[in-house]
């Protein structure tokens, strides 16, 4: 029987960094996965990198050059007489992105002597997981001084819109269509139903959006959520809030959707149909409950916050715990737990963890809402600056979105940070930072940001938090 000093269960953002870390820190590590790619072959990643943020990215970006051709570059004097979009050349060039980042952490599995256990993990108890290999056969048990369960999250699918594979799809299906469909349909508001909707939206689709709830993003700041569902309107695709599926049938020219409203019962014609109404804990298969772990409502594993579970040895991160289920989010709790049992004391802080909506403008933000400062009493001062008032955005001719800064009003410490526009992604690190180190409005408002430059935005909202913005 092989024995690890920990062995960690899924090889997703948590996961893969989990084990590198272990065995950085000197444990004999082995991470087991039972992810296989389009080619049948063990791939390494999870969702993330196999079907969920780096190819939906890929297909971003390619979506965003296309869109431009037609939209941003005749401002600029750029003319490109019928362009047009190889899809089976972009999935290409999505599936050699993905290729060349899986194989690299295979690259990392070997450069750490992590050792990699291609198959499907089972709990047995006493530290003892069974491993089985994807083609099926004999199990192997393996022994462990410590567990990680990091089995990450699979769609949440609907009765009312079973997927066939072909016509009705989940997010990974919606990466990988072969052509542009004419009509799209995508159940679900939320951050994949929006970036999917999104992303074939600007290749030519037109895309209705069907969300049961009455608020658009509702856990983002409601400034933010508002102009956010304004300027996607403008771009074309037709969010309709409050209207609950129903149910679905396949026809011979693509999928009926009936719902309801507020008004009544409705029905929409599309070619494919995107089912994005979350996702839930991947834990039901294995044996969790059988190991003495305990599951909440939604299926998953309840920690201490710490990511320690109730059984010694044990610890679960990432979106099989509560909490946001974000890739970063997961990563940090790996390395936390990695350090945790070499005995370190690991900080790690969720109230500090950024979201990121890839839409176009890109919305993004870290710590409390305006509504939840409301909710919870908190007295505090509001700094808003636009990015129409900043010279790079013209120059770059993408002035949409602002900068906002939520500050307590009697020790200044910025509380929140919500940013919609153009790489808003990678300047809310810089919130993230403020805050980690307990900073104030007051710290960004005497930063020096250089111009000219998007993040000149979060200064001057930081200015605006005293009312004092240089530039408005």
């Amino acid at each position: 029987m092989k024995e690890f000093d920990v062995l960690v269960i899924g090889a997703g953002p948590g996961g893969y960094v989990a084990a590198i870390r272990c065995a950085q820190l000197g444990m004999k590590t082995a991470c087991v996965d039972a992810w296989l790619g389009p080619d049948g072959k063990p791939s390494l990643g999870g969702t993330c990198l196999n079907v969920g943020c780096i190819p939906s990215k890929a297909l971003l970006d390619t979506s965003h050059h296309y869109h431009d051709l037609g939209h941003l570059l005749p401002q600029h004097g750029i003319q490109v007489k019928e362009a047009s979009i190889d899809i089976a050349a972009m999935q290409r060039r999505k599936n050699k992105v993905v290729k060349t980042l899986t194989m690299g952490i295979a690259g990392l599995f070997r450069k750490n002597k992590v050792e990699w256990l291609q198959g499907y993990a089972s709990l047995k108890g006493d530290m003892l997981v069974d491993v089985t290999p994807n083609g099926g056969g004999d199990a192997e048990t393996v022994k462990a001084g410590n567990i990680i369960i990091a089995t990450g999250s699979v769609p949440i699918d609907i009765p009312v819109a079973k997927l066939d594979g072909e016509r009705i799809v989940d997010s990974s299906g919606a990466l990988a269509f072969a052509e542009v469909p004419a009509r799209l349909g995508v159940i679900g508001a939320g951050v994949i139903g929006l970036e999917l909707g999104s992303v074939w939206n600007r290749l030519g689709s037109e895309v209705v959006v069907l969300e049961a709830l009455p608020d658009f993003l509702a856990a983002a700041d409601r400034d933010v959520a508002k102009e956010t569902e304004k300027l996607l309107r403008m771009q074309g695709l037709d969010i309709r809030l409050g209207a609950k599926v129903t149910g679905s049938e396949l026809s011979d020219t693509g999928v009926k959707v009936n719902y309801e409203t507020s008004e009544g019962s409705d029905a929409l014609e599309v070619d494919k149909l995107i089912v994005a109404v979350g996702r839930r804990p991947q834990t039901g298969k294995r044996n969790a409950e059988a190991a003495g772990l305990k599951l909440d409502p939604r299926g998953a594993i309840i920690t201490d916050g710490q990511c320690r579970t109730d059984v010694a040895g044990i610890y679960a991160i990432g979106d099989v715990v509560i909490g946001p289920m974000l890739a970063h989010k997961a990563s940090e709790e790996g390395v936390a737990v990695a350090e945790m049992i070499a005995g370190q004391k690991p900080h790690i802080d969720h109230a500090t963890v950024p979201w990121v909506i890839y839409t176009n403008p890109e919305v993004a933000w870290v710590g409390k809402t305006e509504h939840e400062l409301k909710a919870e009493g908190v007295d505090y001062r509001m700094g808003f600056f636009p990015f129409r008032a900043i010279g790079r955005s013209h120059g770059a001719g993408d002035t949409n979105g602002f900068v906002k800064i939520l500050g307590d009003t009697k020790t200044d410490r910025i509380l929140g940070v919500h940013i919609l526009g153009a790489q808003a992604s990678e300047i809310i690190a810089e919130a993230v930072v403020a805050m980690e180190f307990g900073g104030s409005t007051e710290d960004l408002a005497r930063i020096i940001h250089a111009h000219p430059t998007r993040s000149e935005a979060v200064h001057e909202a930081a200015l605006a938090v005293d009312g004092r913005a240089l530039h408005m």
